[in-house]
This record gives C-alpha cells, structure tokens and sequence, in this order.
C-alpha cells in the first residue's frame, strides 16, 4: 500500500505566492489551499484529515495571520498542527510574538525554493514523529489496541460532544469467559496470543472508523460507539460475538463451550450535564455481570437513558 503524502494547508490571500508555493511543494506533499482566514478555519474545522503543516501569512486583510495562529492553538483539535509563517517582514519583535503564539518557523518573501523545501521538510518530519510517539503511548503493548489511557481520552471526548449535540453515545464491555483457567492450563504465553488475537480481530470487525476498541483491563476489552442508539450497539455486539466463537480457539477448560468465548455488557444512554461520563462505564459493567450472572457467552443490554 503506497504510504499517503503529508498534508499542507497553505494560507495567503496573494495568488502569486500560492502559485509558487503550491508549484515548489506539490511532488511530495497533498497541498490544499485557503484564500482567506475565514477559509482556513473552516477548513480546519469540517474536515477530520486534518493538515501536518499550516503555511500561514501575516499580512491578509480581515484577519491577519497572528489571529489565525492564535486560533488554531486555542482548539483542542488543531493546536498540535505546526505553522510556518510566511512574511515580507524580519522584525525581530514580530518574530519573537510570532513564536509565542505558537508558530515553528518563518518563511520569507521573496522565496527562496531551498530554505521553503528545507523547513517544509524538517517540520512534517518532526509532527510525523510526534504523532507517532504520541500514538505509541496510547496503545496497549501486548494486544496493539488502544489502551486505557486513549480509552479515557476518547469517552470524555465522546461524552462531551455527545452532550452538545444530544445524540446517543453507546458501550459495549467485552469479558473473555474463564480467562484464568486459560492462563493456568494453557500457559500465559498462550493467554496473551489468545487475548492478542481476539483483540486484534474484534479491531478489524469493528464497524466504523470513529468507533473504539480498547484493552479496559485484565482480560476485559471495551468498545466506545459514538452516535449510537440502543438497537444498533446490541447488533454490532452480536457481531463481535460471533467474530469470536467463529474463531474456535480451544478452551477444554470452559464451563459453557469447548472454546473461548465472551461475555458482552451493552448500555446506551444520552449524554446530559446531569452525569458523568462514569455513568456509562457503571452501566455497561452492570450489563455484563447480568451477563455473566446468566451463564456467560451471551451478550446483555442495560438503558440508563434519563438517568
């Protein structure tokens, strides 16, 4: 699979200088462009494939380039999104505010093609990094899933934009039955292929890009549904149920089948300013001890709405 080009957003309201800008950079990178300030931001804000690097400039009338910048670093979702301006000017004052707004480095005008190709290059080298360090410590190193610490992250995300919006958020709690009988009669070098590889498959079973799956703990996984009604969480649980007994991994040690399989708690509520996202954890656990409670391998659905 060909790797995708890093993302420019180039911002300047002088067609010559996108003209330039766009012709120097367009080989390597996948560039898009903004005309205005406005334009940027809107950008910037409907679209979820968001931009490695921002070249912004100064001087545009409206909104200058220091608003913009101080923008884009108040917003949660694009604050770690480098930008190099780009300006006529050399003023060691307006450099120095430049960086403490949160820019990386100035381009200036006229372009030189080496010092543009140069800075372009070490900046979406140096954000990729990050992304991938920052990605790294949010992944569970034994099954490759996201971890507990992107499974907080994500329900406080979801929570709040689900409480704004007032629409459904959903969760499914995932319990592999009989896990320790596994462990001990199989060796916890067996247990941790068996957690990896049901995991990684519920992982790929998952329904949306948007959704989650996280390791919660133990041998217990979590799954985080955005906009999500009740109907729709119990049909991708029955999913992911059947994912697993589809993969018959062995377990003579089960009280209720000769291979592993799980037990899944549902809930669904609608997010309010009268709860905390903890609810929904409280109610999927409840869930999957009815679960549990009702001889396991089975998936059981709890409402907490208007809680």
């Amino acid at each position: 699979m060909m790797e995708k080009h890093p993302k420019i957003l180039i911002v300047d309201d002088e067609k010559v200088n996108l003209d330039i800008l766009v012709n120097l950079l367009k080989t390597d990178y996948t560039i898009v462009v903004a005309k205005c300030a406005e334009k940027a931001l809107s950008l910037l804000e409907s679209n979820d494939d968001k931009p490695d690097l921002i070249l912004l400039d100064i001087l545009m009338p409206e909104m200058d380039g220091y608003e913009v910048c101080r923008r884009v670093k108040a917003n949660v979702h694009t604050k770690d999104i480098p930008i190099i301006f780009i300006t006529l000017l050399s003023n060691v004052e307006q450099e120095r505010y430049g960086f403490q707004l949160g820019a990386v480095d100035y381009i200036t005008k006229p372009f030189s093609p080496p010092i543009v190709e140069a800075r372009v290059r070490t900046h979406v080298e140096l954000k990729r990094k990050r992304d991938l360090l920052e990605s790294m410590a949010k992944e569970d190193a034994l099954t490759g899933i996201a971890n507990r610490r992107r499974f907080d992250e994500f329900l406080e995300f979801t929570w709040n934009s689900a409480t704004r919006r007032k629409t459904k958020l959903s969760m499914i709690l995932i319990d592999i039955d009989f896990f320790k009988r596994y462990n001990d009669n199989y060796g916890h070098r067996a247990g941790d292929n068996c957690l990896r590889e049901i995991s990684l498959s519920l992982k790929i079973a998952m329904p949306r890009s948007l959704d989650l799956i996280a390791r919660y703990g133990g041998e217990e996984l979590a799954c985080i549904l955005p906009d999500t009604d009740g109907p729709g969480a119990i049909k991708v649980a029955k999913r992911l149920w059947e994912v697993v007994c589809a993969m018959d991994i062995p377990h003579d040690y089960s009280e209720v089948a000769g291979h592993v399989t799980v037990s899944m708690g549902v809930t669904t509520m609608t997010p309010s300013l009268k709860c905390m996202p903890s609810s929904l954890i409280e109610a999927a656990d409840t869930a999957l001890y009815m679960a549990k409670k009702a001889g396991r391998n089975r998936v059981e659905f709890l409402s907490r709405d208007g809680v």
